[in-house]
């Protein structure tokens, strides 16, 4: 089983004189299921925190940086001085998911000791399994 993708995302700025630094936690998982990818973090780090999507501190708000601590998962792998590289991430995330797939049917058609014995039929199923997606007109890995 793998890992939840969780991030906590933080926006410091200054509003009227003062350091505001909202933020978030965030399953990333459930997004990334849906097709939809990581979602706008600053609309989400709004909403949670009660800044309205209209005015002018989320004006301020929006003119600084979403810093990314606590991650867990895979995305971890993706964050770097505080900042989620979303392409590689959300690259990363949609091969695992078919690596995952590919593993279940090796698991399922009693094939592990096989695989481990001819690695190279576990990149073929990959193959096999992108022309398949490629065929159908959906997003290759």
């Amino acid at each position: 089983m793998r890992s939840k993708n969780i991030i906590t995302a933080t926006i410091e700025f200054y509003f009227k004189g003062k350091k505001f630094s909202p933020s978030l936690t965030l399953e990333l998982d459930p997004f990334m299921q849906s097709n939809s990818g990581i979602p706008d973090l600053y609309q989400l780090i709004a909403a949670e925190n009660n800044i309205d999507l209209y005015s002018y501190e989320y004006e301020i708000l929006q003119a600084e940086p979403v810093l990314i601590s606590a991650a867990q998962g895979l995305v971890a792998n993706y964050i770097h001085d505080g900042m989620l590289d979303n392409t590689a991430f959300e690259q990363a995330w949609r091969e695992q998911q078919v690596k995952m797939t590919i593993q279940q049917i090796i698991e399922r058609h009693g094939l592990n000791t096989v695989i481990r014995q001819y690695p190279a039929l576990e990149a073929a199923l990959l193959d096999v399994f992108a022309a398949g997606q490629e065929s159908q007109g959906s997003e290759t890995i």
